[in-house]
């Protein structure tokens, strides 16, 4: 697909909601805040979202590296994931870390996890960022993630923060974004000279 093509995800399981045009699995045990995908990115070193072009279109590091090896990092995983044939497995063995992700469409969501953290709950949680970001912006595509970075990020940080999940509930998660709009929107509005001073 172009990059303003629709994207379709695929399922993560059984029948449910419809996101980017597909079933959406129900909501796996331990989703909740105990649970034990709360566990998974307790390690989590970083998540890159990048193009079939290899062009990086999103990336969150939860280490403290240099910029340079930022990118020397972010370089060789996108060539060695964008090498994988389509029928291969989502997870590899990168370095001392394991590497879980997951293409929709013309985009793919990366993770880096460290060797003991669970594969499949990743994908779960890929999924939910992508349920996210469907539920946001509708269809998701590229495009959406290009011209409103800052929003992806937001939802991310949001959903993740510290390499730890925050809130599981989508539904928390979109409200505390749709109050965070409001707020910009207040600041944007015009008001007058009366209005600054606190006096009207």
């Amino acid at each position: 697909l172009p990059p303003h093509g629709r994207v379709t995800a695929p399922a993560a399981g059984g029948a449910g909601q419809q996101v980017f045009g597909a079933p959406v699995s129900a909501t796996p045990r331990g989703w909740g805040r105990g649970g034990v995908i709360a566990q998974i990115a307790d390690m989590m070193r970083f998540m890159l979202l990048f193009s079939r072009q290899g062009k990086l279109r999103l990336q969150k590091w939860y280490i403290a590296i240099s910029e340079k090896e930022k990118k020397k990092l972010g370089r060789e995983l996108m060539q060695i994931v964008l090498g994988r044939k389509p029928k291969m497995c989502s997870f590899l063995e990168w370095k001392d870390l394991k590497i879980v992700y997951k293409r929709y469409a013309s985009l793919y969501f990366c993770c880096a996890i460290e060797d003991q953290d669970n594969e499949l709950l990743t994908l779960e949680l890929i999924h939910r960022y992508v349920e996210l970001l469907d539920k946001y912006f509708g269809s998701v595509c590229e495009l959406d993630i290009i011209f409103n970075f800052e929003k992806a990020y937001f939802i991310l940080d949001e959903f993740i923060m510290g390499g730890e999940i925050q809130d599981t509930s989508k539904k928390n998660v979109l409200k505390a974004i749709e109050q965070a709009d409001l707020m910009q929107e207040d600041d944007e509005s015009p008001r007058s000279v009366l209005e600054e001073m606190g006096l009207a």
